[in-house]
């Protein structure tokens, strides 16, 4: 039985109805990244930076996982030694039955320690009031990778991804990093397949690559369904 290995990114959620930060009518073009997703943004103004992260949740919890997501958990069904990495911020993979996913960036449905990346704790609700306090005594904030902040769980995600004998990649340009970079660590003998309608520049990897030029919800279910002929 392969070892697979999944690397979602924003294309995913985003057919979910959860705007993504990078397209021309996503979140950045209405917030200034300097304002909301840094450090010194926390330090400056972190009341609206809760707001941002409040609304963020709210939508969260509005959406629902779509045909992509499902079929993830289905392929973590058929395989259990299935890994789930991801960029995104949301419980979506989650709440479709997957279990054990490596959030990259950080999760929206929970709040960590001023002072410990590590630290966290679950919210009930969509609500985080400025003020409050971890355990540790510190102000609690979004539990948020910002820009320029460390990515806590990377080398975690690296070794997973050294492990893979299939690596599926869904819905992400590999523009962002140290991310993308995960390809980089899986064996260079393992198959990689892309799923995005997009054409990002493959570059070392592309003589590997099986693109399914078709959106998640489309071409992911496909491609579970594939596989688990294959190696069912």
């Amino acid at each position: 039985m392969p070892k697979i290995v999944v690397f979602t990114g924003a294309g995913v959620s985003a057919e979910s109805g959860l705007g993504t930060f990078r397209d021309s009518d996503g979140l950045w073009e209405k917030y200034r990244v300097e304002d909301v997703c840094t450090h010194d943004a926390w330090e400056r103004n972190p009341q609206l930076c809760v707001d941002f992260y409040n609304a963020r949740r709210r939508d969260t919890l509005a959406a629902q996982p779509n045909a992509a997501h499902y079929a993830l958990a289905r392929l973590q069904q058929a395989f259990p030694n299935t890994a789930i990495i991801t960029q995104n911020i949301d419980n979506l993979h989650e709440r479709a039955g997957s279990t054990d996913v490596i959030h990259l960036h950080g999760e929206i449905t929970k709040l960590r320690s001023s002072v410990n990346e590590m630290a966290t704790v679950d919210l009930n609700g969509w609500e985080q009031h400025y003020g409050d306090r971890h355990p540790d005594g510190s102000l609690l904030r979004p539990y948020i990778v910002f820009f320029q902040e460390n990515v806590p769980y990377f080398s975690a995600a690296c070794e997973v991804a050294a492990t893979a004998d299939i690596l599926v990649v869904v819905g992400t340009s590999l523009n962002v990093y140290p991310a993308a970079s995960l390809l980089l660590y899986a064996p260079e003998t393992t198959p990689i397949y892309f799923v995005d309608p997009g054409q990002p520049e493959f570059g070392p990897y592309k003589h590997r690559i099986t693109h399914l030029r078709q959106p998640a919800t489309v071409g992911v279910p496909t491609l579970v369904e594939q596989l688990i002929q294959q190696f069912g």
